[in-house]
């Protein structure tokens, strides 16, 4: 017997429209970055504007995502949908701070002994325009981090740049106060430092969730136990669990019962324990008797 719940939306496609703004604002603002920062010959600002190109590129992969995650399986053969897109998406959002990462710590190495003289005051406002469009973008899309794998990467991209903008502004202020351009390179080995590190967490995180691991916050054993103590249930075998997508955790497991025993009584009791103590609302339940050996020809 089994046990299904179809899901109509994914947690990050509620907060699309958060999303198409800070898009929108982080597009519009990294082209004017990318032109000051090449204009004042400053690193710290170039690099950070590499950071929102990966920024742009996250958050519109994240869109993407969250649209193709609602579309209707039309081959017949996704029959979990198309959610994980949201999961690759945060991947995309790894690999692209990780890249970026790299390229601004090798263009700080490369310029240390280089006479370069950046212009303090065009460093100081750009980095305070993007501050302010960072602290918006943040704003939009802080309720969903908790939510969406998916968002969370998003946000954690733009929380990046917006210590980025932080650094900016801070190598702006030292520059033009000790005419020392080391600090503009300094800072810009700092953004590349804390961005690796953000996205080493998050990739982590995409890992388990492709890897089909447990959530961290739902114990297999503590699982097995409360289906365990459902009235009727003598064994909990092949217990499965595991994330489709943020917001979405699901379940497999075989109970075994006396051959007496309702086994629909059984059924809508267990999953009552898998929603309500587990929040998993798609369970997958198959019941069977104790009489019944299928389970042990099963190879793996």
């Amino acid at each position: 017997m089994g046990s299904g719940h179809s899901h109509s939306h994914s947690a990050a496609g509620t907060h699309r429209w958060r999303l198409q703004l800070a898009f929108g604002l982080t597009a519009t603002f990294f082209v004017v970055e990318l032109v000051f920062g090449i204009i004042s010959q400053s690193l710290a600002l170039i690099s950070d504007a590499g950071h929102m190109a990966a920024d742009v590129v996250a958050l519109g992969a994240a869109l993407v995502a969250t649209s193709i995650a609602g579309r209707k399986d039309t081959t017949g053969r996704r029959t979990y949908g198309s959610y994980r897109a949201e999961v690759f998406a945060s991947g995309i959002a790894v690999l692209l701070m990780i890249g970026v990462s790299i390229y601004i710590a090798v263009e700080a190495i490369g310029r240390i002994g280089e006479q370069v003289e950046p212009t303090s005051s065009t460093m100081l406002w750009v980095g305070a325009l993007g501050l302010v469009i960072n602290v918006i973008s943040l704003s939009l899309l802080r309720s969903g981090a908790s939510d969406s794998l998916n968002i969370k990467g998003a946000y954690l991209e733009v929380f990046a740049d917006a210590l980025g903008s932080v650094g900016v502004i801070v190598a702006g202020i030292m520059v033009g106060w000790t005419g020392n351009a080391w600090w503009d390179t300094g800072i810009a080995l700092a953004i590349a430092i804390f961005v690796f590190f953000r996205a080493v967490v998050l990739g982590r995180e995409v890992l388990t969730v492709l890897g089909q691991h447990a959530p961290a916050d739902l114990k297999a054993d503590e699982v097995t136990n409360a289906l365990a103590a459902v009235p009727g249930v003598k064994d909990v075998h092949d217990l499965h669990v595991w994330t489709l997508t943020s917001g979405m955790n699901v379940a497999t497991a075989h109970l075994m019962t006396g051959s007496d025993v309702d086994g629909h009584d059984v059924l809508d009791r267990a999953r009552e324990v898998m929603k309500t103590q587990f929040g998993v609302e798609h369970a997958t339940l198959q019941v069977e008797p104790d009489t019944h050996k299928g389970c042990q020809e099963v190879a793996w």
